[in-house]
């Protein structure tokens, strides 16, 4: 939680829905002084009221602690919008079909951005009858390695976990298939686009 983001999304939702400090501290029982200081960052409001100023506000809890309004750009079925994020604690690996505030260990996880291949991390896709096969000339030590390699396309989201010390190589239908990803957990998701 942080005073200063939760803040200024007060402020900004506020005046959003042309509504004066003094209009929403009295929907919320406090003074306007109260509000005036959450929106500064100088404090943050009781969990007590979180429900009514929520409601006020027009927004979720989540997004009144994270500080920040997930916006529905209304993706279902899309998946080349698909998102991924990962766990810096456990690994986790989360993917949502749009926009989403995903937390993992108390932690609210950034969706990752794919980068074009760089030439660290060389990628070979091989045609084998139905499927692409995968090799990636990558270390699979503990501390540097692939923890999955996905392929998106119109119809879902493959995703295949590799582990340190494993092959770093894998097998993914072709029939559908737009984009193949992978995630390096020092350097980021890259993305090759194989259509």
């Amino acid at each position: 939680m942080n005073a200063e983001t939760t803040g200024a999304l007060i402020a900004e939702i506020r005046q959003e829905r042309n509504m004066t400090q003094a209009q929403l501290a009295e929907k919320v029982h406090v003074s306007d002084k109260t509000i005036s200081k959450w929106e500064n960052g100088k404090g943050f409001p009781d969990s007590s009221i979180w429900e009514s100023l929520t409601e006020a506000l027009g927004i979720t809890v989540y997004e009144l602690i994270s500080g920040m309004v997930v916006k529905n750009e209304n993706t279902s079925g899309n998946y080349l919008k698909s998102r991924f994020h990962v766990c810096p604690i456990c690994g986790n690996i989360i993917v949502s079909s749009g926009a989403a505030l995903i937390q993992c260990h108390g932690i609210t996880l950034p969706s990752l951005q794919a980068e074009a291949i760089d030439q660290q991390h060389n990628v070979r896709i091989e045609k084998v009858e139905d499927r692409y096969h995968i090799i990636i000339d990558h270390p699979m030590t503990k501390q540097h390695y692939i923890p999955f390699i996905a392929s998106i396309g119109y119809d879902g989201v493959h995703l295949i976990r590799l582990y340190p010390e494993g092959a770093c190589e894998a097998e993914i239908p072709i029939a559908g298939t737009k984009t193949i990803l992978f995630y390096c957990n020092q350097d980021g998701l890259y993305r090759v686009n194989v259509r």
